[in-house]
């Protein structure tokens, strides 16, 4: 399978560093991003290939990773999905506006192509999918990082957000997207309390469901990617499975 880049920043580099020892299971080959000079310094861990247009990887790839922006989705990825390429979706935000998100699934069915949307920061959403099936009563959200990640200088724990996750989507684009993946993956907004604390080292993610099924509690604390704190390894790792499970024969879903 042939796959390209779309948005170089840290989610893309840590893809890459997997991609160059070997790991990845698919040839990462094109690289772009406006910023040419990220672009570059990826592409050469695996003698890839910048592209200054995204349409000049369009004819060589099967799959698109984007990990560039909301607005990447709403203005580029309806052009790959055209193309009949899939997309692997990291902006997951971008995802909470149900007219885009049927926009985008129209698109794909008529194009026979697919969009894939990783786990990213948060565990669990295997659980949250299945118990989906039947009726989820309650889901909330406590996200909780140091003041760095949410871009902000505080001495003290601050509550910087309470409510319903499309509003929280909106006032937070790039730390929130844990938030719009359990919406989409139970099917029930999210409500949704966002802290910046001093006293952490971490981005941590509380989540609490209760439905048909019983009753779900999980904790996760991530690592922060060293080239921007804003995010976690473990959004990288999701993507990085999901690619590794396109090829596998076993594959444990929900």
């Amino acid at each position: 399978m042939m796959v390209g880049i779309l948005g170089c920043g840290a989610i893309a580099n840590i893809i890459t560093n997997f991609a160059s020892e070997g790991k990845l299971g698919v040839d990462l080959k094109f690289f772009y991003d406006r910023d040419m000079e990220r672009a570059e310094n990826l592409a050469s861990q695996v003698d890839g290939i910048v592209v200054l247009n995204i349409n000049d990887m369009l004819d060589q790839v099967d799959l698109v990773i984007e990990s560039a922006s909301p607005q990447a989705v709403m203005e580029v990825v309806p052009h790959i999905l055209e193309r009949g390429k899939d997309v692997i979706v990291m902006s997951l935000g971008a995802l909470m506006d149900p007219a885009l998100r049927n926009h985008l699934d129209e698109i794909a069915k008529q194009n026979n192509s697919k969009i894939y949307a990783p786990s990213g920061a948060v565990v669990g959403l295997d659980g949250i999918k299945a118990a989906s099936i039947g009726k989820i009563r309650e889901v909330s959200l406590v996200t909780r990082k140091p003041p760095k990640s949410l871009g902000i200088s505080t001495d003290k724990e601050t509550i910087l957000y309470e409510g319903k996750a499309r509003d929280a989507v909106r006032k937070f684009p790039v730390n929130i997207n844990v938030a719009a993946a359990l919406t989409i993956a139970c099917g029930k907004e999210v409500d949704v309390k966002i802290i910046a604390d001093p006293a952490v080292d971490r981005n941590c993610h509380e989540v609490h469901v209760v439905g048909d099924f019983g009753e779900l509690k999980t904790t996760t604390q991530n690592i922060r990617c060293a080239t921007n704190p804003k995010t976690s390894i473990l959004a990288a790792y999701s993507a990085i499975k999901l690619l590794k499970s396109l090829n596998e024969n076993l594959k444990i879903l929900t």
